[in-house]
């Protein structure tokens, strides 16, 4: 993992200037017109389905990937994912030349395993959760020498993720009371969170987990890193048992509050969704809207 960050302003000046663009696009702010007038306050969605790989992912693993030196580039990166980033990485490494081995749970959807191999990526299956792909990529890296792009637990990860709150504050001049961010490891919440609270701390913060895959607020209700004894699958993209160093330390910073879901709320929000804007999100990217509803 890069070194950390000690500040805020070190965090959006990374932000700042994250190398996103050649890959990411920048997405829309959509209105919930039916959702807004049913909780009567205005709820916006930002809508990272509309990147080339239908996920934010591809902004942190490509920031990463692009500053790495010429020479870990000719050796390769490995990294384990259970979809999105494994895409990201997929892609970056498309893009910028650097041979890529992915490792996946045995449990990812099939359609995200094809992605990757599209996409150029050399997939290797391994376990039933992120977690034991993790283990098995890590090993892999030890014995070939190559390097580990992290889903969320890595500075430039994180500043990637990040700009994600750059465009909203700029998409949106107007006052924002608060943005609820879905919740794995924890790099998206922790980027957004960092540019947000630099800029405005008056902006709550509000992370959103599945209640059956909570692994930070378990971390921050004990005060320290915890691993769960296992997570569910529904939303398989945060299906992950331990928070990161680093984007645990970030979120109990600045987080606000972490509220948790059930599978019911995640689907409900699925058909808001689709309601409003005609997208059917994955229960994952539904995360964010179902803790709004569950919240307000």
């Amino acid at each position: 993992m890069s070194a950390p960050m000690n500040s805020l302003r070190d965090y959006a000046q990374s932000i700042l200037t994250a190398r996103v663009y050649d890959v990411a696009v920048e997405t829309p702010l959509d209105h919930m017109p039916r959702l807004s007038e049913r909780l009567s306050r205005k709820v916006l969605l930002k809508r990272e389905d509309l990147q080339p790989i239908f996920s934010f992912k591809i902004r942190g693993a490509y920031n990463k990937m692009v500053r790495l030196p010429e020479s870990q580039r000719k050796q390769g990166v490995i990294c384990a994912s259970a979809g999105n980033h494994a895409q990201g990485v997929a892609l970056a490494s498309r893009k910028l030349g650097i041979p890529a081995t992915i490792v996946m749970p045995r449990t990812t959807p099939a359609i995200k395993v094809e992605a990757v191999r599209r996409l150029g990526g050399n997939v290797l299956l391994h376990g039933d959760t992120f977690d034991d792909a993790q283990t098995k990529a890590r090993q892999i890296e030890a014995e070939q020498g190559l390097t580990f792009v992290h889903p969320f637990d890595d500075p430039d990860v994180i500043a990637g993720q990040g700009t994600v709150g750059l465009e909203v504050l700029r998409q949106h001049p107007d006052a924002i009371e608060a943005i609820f961010v879905p919740v794995g490891g924890g790099g998206l919440a922790a980027g957004v969170a960092a540019f947000a609270k630099f800029l405005n701390p008056s902006i709550k913060v509000i992370g959103v987990e599945p209640a059956d895959a909570a692994s930070m607020a378990a971390a921050l209700a004990k005060g320290h890193l915890v691993a769960l004894d296992q997570v569910g699958l529904f939303a398989d993209g945060v299906a992950v048992r331990k928070a990161g160093e680093e984007t645990f330390r970030l979120c109990r910073e600045l987080l606000d509050e972490v509220v948790t879901v059930d599978t019911d709320a995640m689907c409900a929000a699925i058909k808001d969704i689709f309601d409003d804007v005609r997208s059917v999100a994955e229960p994952s990217g539904a995360l964010a809207l179902a803790g709004l509803k569950a919240y307000a």
